[in-house]
Order: structure tokens, then sequence, then C-alpha cells
């Protein structure tokens, strides 16, 4: 099949001071030759994001943009980006800067060769550069990952990793029912089970991290939300 346009789903609460920045760096980065769509997804935001997105939509003619009344989570805002997702290849970036775009080639390059129908980008196997920041955080998110692995046995270093990337068949065959952080593990373990099995492929990302009075959202409830979202949707799927 041949691939020829990517969309880059960004799920957005509460943004509005990095919104253009990481709106900026998605239409500057190599795409690899795909044309782009950029979906944005405003989950209920109480600040200006909204207003920043109409005035970011007016310029680029790649975005559009849904809007959730209410806030709901990650995960729904994911859902609604999915849905109206029109590209061969469904790339998910944070609305912050955590992540960054200059790691799209090497995100693509799996699909884009015809090895992968799915990727992860993982913040602990790369050689990039990575903020110094939460030693526990980082201990939840390996051992968030081992429990994971140990019920899709698949060998992943960095399950709860924001870069996901899918070719849109298969992620259109994902019914995503967590609303907020808990899509990670969901998305994880779904995709695992499908049939045939998709091949997952995984390269390493730079990582900016925040802290939680730079914006950082997740806490040690979506941690234990995690471990919860690990067992149902691995057992009971």
């Amino acid at each position: 099949m041949d691939m020829k346009k990517l969309s880059v789903v960004i799920p957005c609460y509460n943004e509005e001071s990095t919104l253009e920045k990481i709106v900026d760096r998605v239409v500057a980065a190599d795409r690899c030759g795909l044309d782009l769509e950029i979906v944005i997804v405003d989950d209920g935001s109480k600040d200006r994001s909204v207003e920043v997105l109409k005035t970011l939509a007016a310029k680029h003619p790649s975005i559009v943009f849904y809007e959730h009344a209410l806030n709901q989570g990650k995960g729904a805002a994911l859902r609604t980006g999915f849905s109206h997702a029109t590209g061969d290849i469904v790339l998910v970036q944070d609305a912050d800067l955590e992540y960054s775009p200059s790691d799209y080639p090497k995100l693509l390059k799996p699909i884009l060769d015809g090895r992968a129908e799915v990727v992860f980008g993982s913040r602990f196997k790369s050689g990039e550069e990575t903020r110094v920041l939460y030693f526990w955080h980082m201990v939840a998110n390996r051992c968030l990952t081992l429990a994971s692995n140990m019920f899709t046995d698949l060998n992943l270093t960095d399950m709860e990793t924001c870069y996901k990337v899918f070719r849109r068949e298969v992620i259109q065959k994902v019914k995503i029912v967590e609303n907020r952080f808990g899509f990670e593990p969901e998305i994880t373990a779904k995709v695992a089970r499908l049939k045939p099995a998709p091949r997952i492929y995984e390269v390493g990302i730079s990582y900016s991290g925040r802290t939680y009075e730079e914006g950082k959202k997740i806490g040690w409830r979506d941690g234990v939300r995690a471990l919860y979202c690990i067992i149902r949707y691995n057992m009971f799927p």
C-alpha cells in the first residue's frame, strides 16, 4: 500500500502556552514526504486554548479541530481524533513540548519501509537527550511496562509513551473505552490481541519532560488506574 498522508492527532487540555509552538514544530517536521493532516481535539479547556486553535486553523489549512464541551480525558480526546483522522498513518502527539516532532522520521520509517504496522517511541532506549526529572515516575513507568509485558508477551521498554504510531486500518480495529491516561495500557493490550497480529516496532526518542509547576497532569491515581487497565484489558478482553 502506497502511504501518502500522515494524520497527527493532538489531544489538548489547557495548553494555550504551548499550542502554537507544537503546531509550528509539527508543520516544520520532516514527514518523509507524506502529506499532513493535524487533528486537534480540545478536551474542554478552561483557558484560551480554543481561541488559539481557531487562529491556528485559519493560518494552517492542514488543521482540523474538534471541541469537547466538558473535560473527559486524554483517551476520550484521542477517541474523537482517531474517528476523524483520514491519513494512511496515524501518530499521537501531545500538545505540550515534552515530545519532539524531530523524531518523526525514526517513528515513521519502520512503517514506510513495510516492516511494521505499529511503532512505539521509547524514552528508555534512546541515544537522544532526555531531561532528568522524577525518579519515582521512572520507576512507576518501568513497573507498569513490565506488568503490561507480562500479560501481552511483548518486550516493550516504554508502554506509557505518548508516541504511538499506527497504520490507520490497525487503529480503526480498536474500540477505545478508557477516557483518561488508561488509554496507554488499554491500546497496548488491544493491539497485542489483534488477529492477524500487527508487527510492532520500538524506536528511541528524545524527551523533555515537564514538572508539575510547568503543567504536568498525570498523577499517582493514574498509575493505579493503569495497573487496573493492564489487568482488565488483558484478562477480560
